[in-house]
């Protein structure tokens, strides 16, 4: 059984400095690996980082990160990725990473993700510049992660994750605002975790959304935002698949 523990938004700036640190040490008593989300500063601030990065380092866990639309928006999420580097993270944009469970090969494959809408009701690329970029930056971060996971199939992982910060399924928004939807994910995330193939899907953004939903192709996806989930983050249990060996799917359990 694989323990994936698993946070998004957690918003950290310098006078939340060790809220989380206490909960985080206990990591490696209950899980494999962190993943972390997306919006882990409030205003993307190096300052706010460094929070953030004395949060996770030396846990005794891999902790493998995406960044979110607040730690873009001081300008400097290179900055920003930098110190989580530096404090041992793998933080993902259009990459993928393996991580060792014991016997098991976790591939996990990250981005930011970006907005766009649903299927039926989405932006398109047409009309002014502005708009054909939006769309277009929503499919690059799309084909970043399904290129990733293709990778990490082939690679030979035993089980991949698909970790953004924008949601690729309507149903984790239940509870937002319908009007704000395309701006809390995109439907070319789920097209690009279905065409790859992967046993679960975490993301963050939608505060006030629900933490379960699945891609058309069957995908369990998990929104693992903290106002939803409530804690410091929630461990889910993931059997090492049939898939590797017979081509059937893996099942995601609640820890």
């Amino acid at each position: 059984m694989i323990r994936i523990a698993a946070v998004g938004d957690i918003h950290m700036a310098p006078e939340t400095k060790g809220a989380l640190r206490p909960a985080f040490e206990t990591l490696p008593e209950c899980a494999d690996l962190l993943l972390l989300a997306g919006d882990l500063t409030r205003h993307g601030t190096p300052e706010e980082a460094r929070v953030v990065a004395d949060e996770i380092q030396g846990l005794g866990v891999p902790v493998v990160a995406v960044l979110g639309n607040h730690d873009h928006h001081d300008g400097r999420p290179d900055e920003v990725t930098a110190l989580l580097r530096d404090a041992g993270a793998h933080v993902l944009e259009g990459e993928g990473t393996v991580v060792d469970g014991g016997d098991v090969r976790i591939g996990v494959a990250g981005t930011k993700g970006f907005g766009g809408g649903f299927a039926g009701r989405c932006a398109g690329e047409f009309g002014e510049p502005v708009m054909k970029e939006f769309v277009q930056h929503s499919r690059r971060c799309a084909d970043g992660l399904r290129t990733s996971l293709e990778r990490l199939g082939k690679e030979g992982c035993d089980v991949r994750i698909a970790l953004t910060h924008y949601s690729p399924v309507p149903e984790t928004l239940a509870g937002e605002p319908l009007e704000i939807y395309p701006f809390l994910g995109s439907y070319l995330l789920a097209e690009a975790i279905d065409t790859a193939g992967a046993d679960l899907a975490v993301h963050g953004h939608a505060h006030a959304g629900t933490e379960h939903g699945m891609t058309t192709g069957g995908v369990r996806v998990r929104n693992v935002a903290q106002p939803v989930i409530g804690r410091a983050f929630h461990v889910y249990h993931l059997p090492v698949p049939e898939r590797a060996r017979t081509g059937a799917g893996a099942r995601v359990t609640t820890g």
